[in-house]
């Protein structure tokens, strides 16, 4: 793992698609905070978190891990102090929304 740019005293927030065994994401944390990082988040659109993916992220450097419900929850990932689901439904019914009438999808995320 290779981090680019200096770190130090940094929050740093890790952003991606999909979490499976979350160990690349785990990893990266793990080097931020090698590197001085003062925190790490991380925000994922779909927490697959297959396997002993929750175990991983309770023992990692990450402060919390954000996912939506776009994937049902295990109870290991409900019950984890750092773990945070959060719903998607509002968002998208809104987006479905605004494209049948016909206006703006992009000013929900000004």
């Amino acid at each position: 793992m290779n981090i680019i740019g200096d770190v130090k005293d940094r929050f740093c927030i890790l952003i991606d698609d999909i979490a499976d065994s979350a160990g690349t994401l785990c990893n990266a944390a793990d080097a931020l905070k090698a590197a001085g990082a003062s925190d790490v988040v991380a925000y994922i659109t779909h927490g697959v978190l297959s396997g002993e993916a929750v175990n991983r992220v309770n023992a990692s450097s990450l402060r919390k891990l954000v996912i939506t419900d776009s994937i049902i929850a295990s109870d290991a990932a409900r019950d984890s102090a750092k773990i945070r689901q959060l719903p998607i439904a509002p968002l998208l019914g809104e987006a479905i929304k605004r494209i049948a009438d016909e206006s703006s999808v992009s000013s929900l995320f000004d």
